[in-house]
């Protein structure tokens, strides 16, 4: 019981109970609302692994759960995003066709191989850096219309598109060189 009420495994629980709140606010035009939901999540997400290592929380039910956590966050953000009309529906086709991707091939990976550490390379984190700075642009500029955040906004997608690409690119490329080894 004492893995599951960690401090830093509530706040995990916390960001998956808080991404529903943030779709249906992205959704519903409550766009302060979304941005201060998703601010929230954000940092819920820093404070876990901050207080997991500090306090030696290092779980394997936060080590899986965290990363589910992000990806349900970000990933339901760019959908309700292209649902309210904010961003392009090919940038939602890239993130999630990337993610599935991985998926897939993770999968493959666990049936087929002895491989279990699925380590985000230096493209991913680049990726979902991007992908963050897009979401966040987009949902400012939604609650706080400025041409500035709007160009910023726009100038987004094609990093956050391209560096997604790149970086599924790179992730096939590492799962094929571990399999020719293996």
């Amino acid at each position: 019981m004492r893995t599951l009420a960690s401090i830093p495994n509530l706040l995990t629980f916390a960001r998956l109970l808080l991404a529903p709140l943030v779709f249906t606010a992205i959704v519903s035009g409550r766009d302060e609302r979304a941005l201060a939901l998703f601010a929230c999540a954000a940092l819920s997400d820093g404070l876990d692994g901050l207080l997991a290592r500090r306090f030696q929380q290092i779980t394997p039910l936060g080590a899986y759960l965290d990363p589910i956590a992000d990806k349900v966050l970000l990933s339901g953000v760019y959908l309700s995003l292209a649902i309210a009309g904010s961003v392009p529906w090919w940038l939602v086709c890239i993130i999630f066709g990337r993610d599935i991707l991985l998926l897939i091939s993770s999968g493959i990976a666990l049936m087929f191989t002895g491989f279990r550490q699925f380590r985000p390379s230096v493209w991913g984190k680049a990726s979902t850096f991007v992908q963050i700075a897009c979401a966040i642009a987009w949902m400012g500029q939604n609650a706080l219309p400025s041409t500035a955040i709007h160009l910023l906004a726009q100038a987004l997608v094609w990093p956050a598109a391209g560096l997604t690409l790149w970086s599924g690119v790179h992730y096939a490329w590492r799962g094929f060189s571990f399999v020719k080894v293996h």
